[in-house]
Order: structure tokens, then C-alpha cells, then sequence
């Protein structure tokens, strides 16, 4: 019973499509690890169960190769036997060569009896012949699929790792918008414009600063000139120069 229960979970596991149960699992890396998990424990129970198949299956073989050894044994006694009557009966020894002849009977029936033995184990020995061959045939599937979900979790594993860097970097690229103003660009934009606006206010006011040093200078010169003609019409008591020359 127990043969052919791990007999059913070996045909089961190697006809499992493992492509399609990953993509049914909502955790394919959790189904895969689990997967391995129960090829490998079903491995270790198959290689038990095969193994002692195997042994049983050599121990009938033994007894068949005994019974076949035995019918011969026999058969050579039986007629090592009937040889000894004839020889007895030809010299006149009825009573020994009757009895060498029962001895012959007596070795004839061995040898059937072993015959027996030995066809009777052949039907069986074929079946656990069988049995076996299917059992290392499923047990090396096993584990060509153990070797493909291995291979599988690392193809996986792979993939969910450059997913996340992709992700990562489509995250980071998302940050960035140059367009945005409330992006960390676009207030450090903000931030650079507004110190370009100071340092030209500061540009402008100081032209301011220089434009009004120099009128101040201009009103100077006119009361310097207006100072000049005042102390000319006290020297002189001329009329200002430009009425004269209205004159």
C-alpha cells in the first residue's frame, strides 16, 4: 500500500506543469520554494521505497536462481540414480536396483517441486522487474523537474530582482520633473531666480545711487556759477552776463 501510494506521488509530481502552477500562485516564489521542498522530501521517499524494492526483488531473484540450481541438482541425483538401478539390474540386484529407483522417484520429485518454485517466482519477479524500472524511470524524472524549479527559483529571483531596480529607477526618474514647481528642481530653480532678481535689484539700485551723486553734482556746478555771477554783480554792478548779451 505504502509502494503504491509513493508510486501514485511520483507519477503525480513528474506529470505536475510547474509553468502553470506558478502562474496561478499568488506568491510564485512561496509555491516554488514549497514545490522544492516536496520534490525533494518525495525523492528521499521514493529512493527509500526503491530501495527496498529493489532488495526484495533480489531476494526473489536469489531463490528463483536456487530453485533453478536445486531442479538441476536434482535432476542430475535422479539420474545418477536411475543409472545405479539399471547397473543393479543388470548384474542380477533386483532389490538395490529397486531401491536406487525409489531413490530416482524420490530425486524426480525434488527436481519438480524446485521447477515449481522457480516458475511460480517467475510472473512475480517480472512484476517487481517492472515495478522497479517505473520507479527509477519516475524517481529520475523527479528529479530532472527538481533541477527545472531549482532553476526556475533562480530565474525568479532574478526577475523579481530587476523588476525592483527597474521600479527604483522609474521611481526616481519620477521624482524629477523639471516641470513640476513643487519638485526639489523646481524650488531650487525658484530659489536661484530669486537670487538673480536680488543681485539685479541690487545692480539697479546702486545705478540709482550713482545717478544721483552725479545730479547732485550738476545741481553743485550750477550754484557754484550762480555763487560766481552774485559775487561779479557785487564787484562790478554789471547786469548778468546773458541780459547783456540780450541787449
Amino acid at each position: 500500500m505504502t509502494k503504491q501510494s509513493i508510486f501514485g506521488r511520483i507519477s503525480t509530481l513528474v506529470r505536475a506543469n510547474i509553468n502553470s502552477l506558478l502562474d496561478s500562485a499568488e506568491d510564485p516564489q512561496k509555491m516554488i520554494d514549497q514545490l522544492v521542498r516536496d520534490y525533494t522530501n518525495s525523492i528521499a521517499d521514493a529512493e527509500s521505497a526503491i530501495a527496498e524494492t529493489i532488495g526484495n526483488l533480489r531476494l526473489l531473484e536469489r531463490d528463483h536462481e536456487e530453485d533453478v540450481q536445486a531442479s538441476t541438482e536434482w535432476g542430475n541425483k535422479a539420474l545418477a540414480a536411475s543409472r545405479k538401478a539399471d547397473e543393479m539390474r543388470a548384474s542380477g540386484n533386483t532389490a538395490d536396483a529397486d531401491k536406487f529407483d525409489n531413490l530416482a522417484k524420490i530425486a524426480l520429485q525434488r527436481q519438480i517441486s524446485a521447477e515449481r518454485e522457480a516458475t511460480g517466482a517467475e510472473p512475480q519477479i517480472a512484476a517487481q522487474t517492472e515495478i522497479v524500472d517505473k520507479l527509477k524511470s519516475g524517481l529520475n524524472g523527479m528529479k530532472d523537474k527538481l533541477v527545472e524549479l531549482k532553476n526556475k527559483r533562480s530565474e525568479l529571483l532574478a526577475r523579481a530582482k530587476v523588476a525592483e531596480a527597474q521600479t527604483k529607477v522609474q521611481d526616481a526618474v519620477g521624482s524629477i520633473n523639471v516641470l513640476d514647481p513643487t519638485s526639489e528642481l523646481g524650488r531650487f530653480e525658484d530659489k536661484v531666480r530669486r537670487q538673480e532678481a536680488i543681485a539685479q535689484g541690487k545692480i539697479e539700485l546702486a545705478a540709482s545711487s550713482l545717478d544721483a551723486q552725479f545730479e547732485s553734482l550738476e545741481d553743485l556746478g550750477e550754484l557754484t556759477e550762480v555763487e560766481a555771477r552774485l559775487a561779479e554783480l557785487k564787484a562790478g554792478g554789471s547786469a548778468p552776463r546773458q541780459a547783456i548779451e540780450g541787449n
